[in-house]
């Protein structure tokens, strides 16, 4: 079957090309029912709030002086903190669905062949996601809080708001997050052609220096902390390597013509 074909088949209930509205519609679609689960996710997790938002500061309360607090300082911020935590929460225990609707809003465009794997990718980009920020909250959080609660002297005591305390956390939660999602967006980058193994083997060097840039920007600045970020999407960037030699299409299809050339 042809690419052309093949595609035809993976538009919308294989009746043709999508217009502008069909697509603003779909995506509205998409949006209202991510929304719902995350909205459903945060009315189950706010029973949990007040505990979820302690084990999340749970890495800087064991580094703060004896005797140091978080602090709020309006008379609503406890609270809303509390309902972000709560919606923070829901949209890690539904993101598997959100994910999955993101999918759906993607699948007219994907060929006819990729369709199946909706459920399998949705499911693995809630994986990278929830498995990134994990990691962000087991291996950066530690020597970060250490770094910053460092400046602490006889003078000098740490006085952290509920607010600038949970929004600092949720940066770094979510920034690595996102980046964990390299090899999947690198999969169906390299599917669509747009690139190929050898393209991210000449700008690794390049590649290597951005992501330290990166990594410099949103953790504290020490050469320990900013490898501990580095580290892991370098060798995430190594497997989109691999990935990209392995699914991509153009890749794929030269082998296929070099090998009938061959016989």
């Amino acid at each position: 079957m042809s690419e052309a074909s093949e595609r035809s088949e993976g538009g919308a209930s294989g009746t043709g090309e999508m217009g502008f509205l069909d697509h603003l519609q779909e995506l509205r679609k998409r949006i209202v029912h991510a929304i719902a689960a995350a909205f459903a996710g945060m009315l189950a997790c706010f029973a949990f709030s007040q505990q979820l938002f302690e084990w999340l500061m749970l890495p800087l309360y064991r580094v703060m002086p004896d005797k140091s607090s978080m602090i709020y300082t309006a008379p609503h911020e406890a609270f809303f903190t509390y309902i972000k935590v709560a919606l923070v929460a829901g949209i890690f225990l539904t993101s598997p669905y959100i994910f999955y609707q993101a999918w759906l809003f993607v699948k007219p465009g994907l060929y006819a062949s990729e369709r199946k794997y909706i459920i399998p990718i949705a499911f693995c980009s809630a994986l990278l996601f929830v498995g990134g920020a994990v990691f962000g909250y087991f291996i950066i959080f530690p020597p970060a809080y250490n770094f910053f609660m460092s400046f602490t002297n006889q003078y000098i005591s740490p006085m952290i708001s509920m607010k600038e305390g949970f929004s600092f956390a949720l940066r770094i939660l979510l920034a690595f997050g996102v980046v964990f999602e390299l090899p999947l967006v690198i999969f169906f980058l390299a599917r669509l052609g747009v690139v190929t193994s050898d393209m991210l083997r000449k700008v690794r060097k390049y590649a290597i220096l951005v992501i330290f840039a990166v990594s410099a920007l949103l953790t504290p600045p020490d050469l320990f902390t900013q490898t501990f970020m580095a580290g892991p999407v370098i060798v995430l960037y190594e497997a989109s390597i691999w990935i990209a030699r392995i699914f991509g299409r153009r890749e794929s299809k030269k082998k296929e013509e070099s090998g009938a050339d061959s016989e």
